[in-house]
Formats: structure tokens, sequence, C-alpha cells
């Protein structure tokens, strides 16, 4: 078994590094954490056109279909890059609710536009911060017409449309449909966060025209396994994140010198950036897995996906925040840019659920597979 990607797939990792080092620098980045702009609409449209964002969805949809590996490349580097674009939200969910769920005519109408970066979409699942439960989701469809409000909604003020949970009466049944966030009855409120680059919202919605997306009642299942995916991608943004933050660390540590010797020659920063390195390995060899499950549909996919997320999520904030410890007394200040990877490490972390749920998800997975022993 090969447990890393091919020279195809190495190329194109190496292509989309050039593509993101030309037009997503660290300046770029700020310039949307300080500026009016949501995302980089430029690079947002610029990832379509060389056909990163379409990687997994069909040619005749709109997509390049090469698949989900190559799609985990390009997230990874996406994370290394710290790129100030709604990936996860667009293309991680959205449209992948869409290939899984929609109809002929669905798929038709928006993933050619998801795929070329002309369309974001959202899922807008949670009522409220804190887990996401069946019996908590009040938003409902009645004749067609969907009432209630999400929050918060990753990449939901910069959206053109949004997948939405709605509970099915009294019971604990969800449905998911499909919203134009453009047409009425839909109104938006920007929500502060930690990582200004990915904005997050509330959506109220009132008696706004929704589709059905995939059988009633079908919409707890349709979440889980496409959290599983959207996991595994997330996973590789955190690796790329991490690699990124350690690589930075290292460079600084030889670079600065301290009583006339590298700081990297003191045993403190040795053993600091080891750690760093373990936490970023493992959590690369567990991301690699879950992209083996992921890409072959495997019945291990949803502990691998947990299994990766758990892991990412630890390796990305121990690599940011020790990057900030390395750069010592400056590492905090905005001039330097370790607080980009802090702010980014700590959002991800919160997406898709918080570590602890994941946690819980891969104990209860375990757990399974032994009883089932």
């Amino acid at each position: 078994m090969d447990f890393d990607f091919s020279p195809d797939q190495q190329q194109l990792k190496d292509q989309a590094r050039r593509y993101l080092s030309d037009h997503c620098s660290s300046q770029a980045v700020r310039a949307v954490l300080d500026g009016p702009q949501s995302h980089d609409t430029a690079l947002w449209k610029g990832l379509g056109e060389q056909g990163y964002l379409g990687a997994a969805i069909p040619d005749d949809l709109g997509g390049s279909g090469a698949g989900y590996l190559e799609l985990c490349v390009v997230a990874e580097e996406l994370g290394r890059a710290v790129a100030p674009v709604p990936f996860s939200s667009s293309i991680g969910l959205a449209a992948d609710l869409l290939l899984r769920a929609g109809t002929d005519a669905q798929k038709q109408r928006w993933l050619p536009g998801l795929a070329s970066g002309a369309l974001i979409g959202t899922l807008a699942l949670a009522e409220q911060p804190g887990r996401v439960q069946a019996g908590r989701i009040a938003s409902s469809v009645q004749r067609g017409r969907l009432s209630g409000s999400k929050q918060p909604v990753a990449d939901g003020a910069i959206a053109d449309i949004a997948i939405v949970a709605t509970r099915d009466g009294a019971g604990d049944a969800l449905s998911l449909h499909i919203v134009d966030l453009t047409s009425a009855g839909v109104q938006r409120t920007a929500l502060p966060g930690i990582d200004p680059t990915r904005s997050q919202a509330q959506i109220s919605f009132t008696n706004a025209e929704a589709e059905p997306l995939g059988a009633p009642g079908a919409g707890a299942a349709l979440v889980a396994s496409a959290l599983d995916r959207a996991a595994v991608l997330m996973a590789f943004e955190q690796v790329g994140g991490a690699d990124k933050a350690l690589q930075t660390a290292c460079d600084y540590a030889q670079e600065r010198f301290a009583f006339g010797r590298p700081i990297a020659s003191l045993q403190a920063i040795k053993h600091m950036l080891a750690d760093m390195y373990v936490s970023a390995t493992l959590a690369r060899s567990n991301a690699l897995y879950g992209a083996w499950a992921l890409s072959c549909d495997a019945p291990e996919l949803a502990e691998a996906a947990a299994t990766a997320r758990v892991s990412a999520t630890q390796a990305y904030q121990h690599c940011a925040r020790n990057n900030i410890q390395v750069h010592g007394g400056m590492g905090f200040t905005w001039a330097f840019d370790c607080h980009l990877h802090y702010r980014r490490a700590n959002l991800l972390a919160l997406q898709l659920g918080s570590l602890s749920e994941w946690e819980d998800r891969l104990v209860g997975h375990l757990v399974a597979k032994r009883n089932a022993a």
C-alpha cells in the first residue's frame, strides 16, 4: 500500500503551492484581515479558473473530475497559505452535499458555479453555538417556505446559497433544503470571529423559498456523512497550516541569534521544535489514512475521518501556539505573521464541531468496532 500521494498528485501540489505563493502572500492575507472584504475575491475566482475548486466534481458538471485525493492536495496548500477563501464551506460541504443528494436539475443548476468560483455555498446547520442536536433545531419549512434562524454560519455573509437543516414536525427527523440567499425573506448579520479572513454570520429566514435536497427526514444521515468527508479535507488544511507554522519557527530559530549563537542550538528550543514535528507528522499520517478512506468510500471512513480530525486539530493548535513561543516577545505582535496561523488554527478547531465532539465520535466508533469483533 502506498502511504503518500502519487507523482501526479505531488506535481499538482507543487503547482498549487507556486500559484498560492504568487497570489496569496501574507500581505494578501493581511489585506483581507485589515480591509473591508470578507474574502479574497480575486484569489477565489483564480482557484476556480485553475480547476482546483472542481477537483472532485465531474467534468460534465463543471469540474475537472480528478477525485478526492486531488482535492485533499489542494486543501493542504490552501491551509499552508492561510488562504482567505470559503473553500471548506463551499466545496467541502455545500458542493459535496449537492453532489451526493441533489437531483440532476439541482446539480446542473448549482455545481458548475461552485466549481468555477462564480458561486459560494455554505451549510447552515446550527441554531446557536454549541453542539448541534436535532432537538435544538427549530427551523421549519411549511409549503416550501422556510422560517427560522441559523448561527454561526461559516462564510454565511458572503455565500450565494445555503443548504439548511430543518426540523420535521415534533420529532427529531431532519431534512435539508437549498435556499438562494439573494432571494426575498433572507436577512444576514455578520458576526465577529477570531479569524476575520473567514467570516461568520447569523442568517434569518422569514418565509424564504426553500427547495428540498434529498429525501424527507434523511437530513441527519446526509449531514453526518458529509461531515466525515469534510473533516478529512479540513484535516489537510490543518496539516498544511501546521507544517507552515513549523517551517516558520525553524527558519526563525536558525536566523535569530542570542548570546552569540542561534537560538535553534538551545535545548529548550530544540525540544519545542521536535515536539511540533512529531505532532505534525502524526497528523499527516492520520490525514493520509483518511484520504485513502475518502477516495474509495471505505467502510472505515467515519473512524478514519474522526482520527484525522482529532490529530490534525491538536497538531495545528500546538504548532501555531509554539510558533509564537519560538518567536519570543515579538511573536504575539501584529507585525509578525504568527497570529495568522494562530487565528486559523483556533477557528478550524471549532468548525465542523469542536475537538471534544470529534473525540466522542472517535471513541464511539472504536467501541462499536470492539463490540462487533
